[in-house]
C-alpha cells in the first residue's frame, strides 16, 4: 500500500488530510507523468460525488492539471464506475473521481484512472507520490497559450446511463422496485436509468445537499431501505453507496442480500446461460464460507484474492475471468465494466429475475449464510503497521484457530481506507465466534493504540 494512494485512492477528512493544496500538487503530478508517457497533450476527465468538498477539490486538481498543460474535461455529479467508463469512451488520458465512497460527509478521496478505464498500478501512482511526497521531478508549469483549458460536458450522464442501459436483455416492467441513492452520485443518474428500463420504480434519499451523502441511508445503512420495502409492499429494494460502485439488497420481506448472496444468484444463473468465463468467479478472504460451498455444489471454481475490488479485477485480467466482486457489494461484469458499478449489478440481478421468473427471496435460497462477526477496532497510524508483527495479537488469532479448527475461519487484516483493523470470524457456533472475536479485539485495543 502506497504512503498516500491506499487500497482504493487517497482518502481522508477533507480540507485538513485531502487539501487544496494536496488537490493542487495530484493535479500537478499527474500532468507530469501523463506528459512523460506521451509527446501530446493529456486530456483528463473529472467527475466527483455530491459532498460539499468534493467541488472545491475538483477545482484545485483541475488547476494542477491545466498549470502543467493538461486540457480538463468537466463531467460533473457522477458515479465512480461512470468516469472510469467515460475516460475510455471518449479516448482521455486519465480520469480522476472525486469521492469518498461510503463514508460519512466530511471524508472526501481521490481516484485516478488509466485511459482504459482501470484503476492506476502501482508503479504509477509510486511515481505521483515520490512527486508529491519527496520532490522527485519539479512539474514544468506552463504560460501562455501552453495552459490547459477546462471545459464542461453536458452529455456524460446520458452516454453513461445507455451504456448501463444496453446490458437490460429483457424487458424489466412488472417488478415493483424502491431505490435508495444514499444522497450521493446515484441521484445524478438512477432515475434517467431505471425509467430508461420501464421500471415501476420509486427514488428514496435523492435529494443530495452536500452534507446528506449516506447520514442514515444507502448501502451502510440497510435498516432505511429495509422498512421502505416491507411498509410499501415492493418486490425488492436495492442501496448505493455515495458514488455507486457498490449495491447491496433487500428482498420483499426486507431481509438483506449482500454481494456474496447477489455474486452466488447471479453466477450460478450465468453458469446456466454459459455466460460464465472459465466457469470462475473470483472474490476476496472476506467472503462467505457459505458462498464457496454453494460454489461446490454447484460446480463454479472459486478464486480468493486480498481485499478489495482493485486485487480481485487484477486476478480476473490476468486469468481471463469476466465476473467477479466483494462481500461489500462491489461487483465486477467485466463483460460490460472495468470497476464495480452498483447500478449495472442492479439491472443483471433484475435480468435473472427476469428471465427465471423468480423473486429475489426465492433467488437468495441457493447459499446458506454461516454466522459472521465482524468487530472494527480503530488504532493508531502506527498501530496499523504493527499490526502483523505484533506477538500478542497473532497468539490471540493462533487460539481462536485452534479452537475453531475446520468448523470456521479468523481474518484479521489493517483497513485499507481508514484507522481500523477489522476482526472477522465466522463458524456455524455463533456464540463462540462472537467470544472469540471480542478476545481478538480486546488484545488489538491495547497493543496498537
Amino acid at each position: 500500500m502506497g504512503r498516500l494512494f491506499g487500497t482504493d485512492g487517497a482518502r481522508g477528512i477533507a480540507n485538513r488530510d485531502i487539501t487544496c493544496e494536496l488537490g493542487m500538487k495530484v493535479g500537478r503530478a499527474v500532468a507530469m507523468v501523463l506528459s512523460d508517457i506521451s509527446s501530446k497533450r493529456p486530456r483528463v476527465l473529472i467527475g466527483g460525488d455530491t459532498r460539499r468538498s468534493t467541488q472545491m477539490l475538483i477545482a484545485s486538481i483541475a488547476s494542477g492539471l491545466c498549470s502543467v498543460g493538461s486540457d480538463v474535461l468537466l463531467v460533473g455529479v457522477v458515479p465512480t464506475p461512470a468516469v472510469a467508463y467515460l475516460v475510455k469512451a471518449y479516448g482521455y488520458d486519465a480520469g480522476i473521481m472525486i469521492s469518498a465512497s461510503h463514508n460519512p460527509c466530511e471524508y472526501n478521496g481521490i481516484k485516478i484512472f488509466k485511459s482504459d478505464g482501470y484503476k492506476l498500478p502501482d508503479e504509477l501512482e509510486e511515481k505521483i507520490e515520490e512527486i508529491i511526497l519527496d520532490d522527485i521531478g519539479v512539474p514544468p508549469l506552463k504560460i501562455g497559450g501552453d495552459i490547459g483549458d477546462i471545459s464542461i460536458s453536458n452529455e456524460a450522464i446520458d452516454n453513461y446511463v445507455d451504456h448501463i442501459a444496453s446490458s437490460a436483455r429483457c424487458k424489466l416492467n412488472g417488478i415493483k422496485v424502491a431505490i435508495d441513492c444514499a444522497n450521493g452520485s446515484a441521484s445524478a443518474t438512477a432515475r434517467n436509468l431505471f425509467y430508461k428500463l420501464n421500471l415501476d420504480c420509486d427514488f428514496y434519499n435523492c435529494s443530495p445537499n452536500g452534507t446528506n451523502i449516506n447520514k442514515d441511508c444507502g448501502s451502510t445503512h440497510m435498516a432505511y431501505i429495509s422498512k421502505v420495502v416491507k411498509d410499501n409492499n415492493y418486490d425488492v429494494g436495492f442501496a448505493f453507496d455515495g458514488d455507486a460502485d457498490r449495491l447491496l439488497c433487500v428482498d420483499e420481506d426486507g431481509n438483506i442480500v449482500d454481494g456474496d448472496k447477489l455474486m452466488a444468484i447471479i453466477a450460478k444463473h450465468l453458469k446456466e446461460k454459459n455466460m460464465l468465463k472459465n466457469n470462475t468467479v473470483v472474490t476476496t478472504v472476506m467472503s462467505n464460507m457459505g458462498f464457496f460451498e454453494m460454489c461446490r455444489k454447484h460446480g463454479i471454481n472459486t478464486v480468493q484474492t486480498k481485499v478489495g475490488d482493485r486485487y480481485v479485477l487484477e486476478n480476473m485480467l490476468q486469468s481471463g475471468y469476466n465476473f467477479g466482486g466483494e462481500q461489500s457489494g462491489h461487483i465486477i461484469f467485466h463483460d460490460f465494466a472495468s470497476t464495480g458499478d452498483g447500478q449495472l449489478t442492479a439491472v443483471q440481478l433484475l435480468n435473472v429475475m427476469c428471465e427465471t421468473g423468480k423473486s429475489l427471496k426465492e433467488l437468495a435460497t441457493v447459499m446458506e449464510v454461516f454466522p459472521q462477526v465482524l468487530i472494527n477496532v480503530e488504532v493508531s497510524a502506527l498501530g496499523k503497521l504493527r499490526l502483523d508483527t505484533d506477538k500478542e495479537i497473532n497468539l490471540a488469532v493462533e487460539y481462536a484457530r485452534k479452537v475453531l479448527g475446520d468448523s470456521g475461519r479468523v481474518l484479521v487484516r489493517a483497513s485499507g481506507t481508514e484507522p481500523l483493523v477489522r476482526v472477522m470470524l465466522e463458524g456455524r457456533d455463533e456464540k463462540l465466534i462472537n467470544q472469540l472475536g471480542q478476545e481478538i479485539a480486546e488484545v488489538i485495543k491495547e497493543r496498537l493504540i
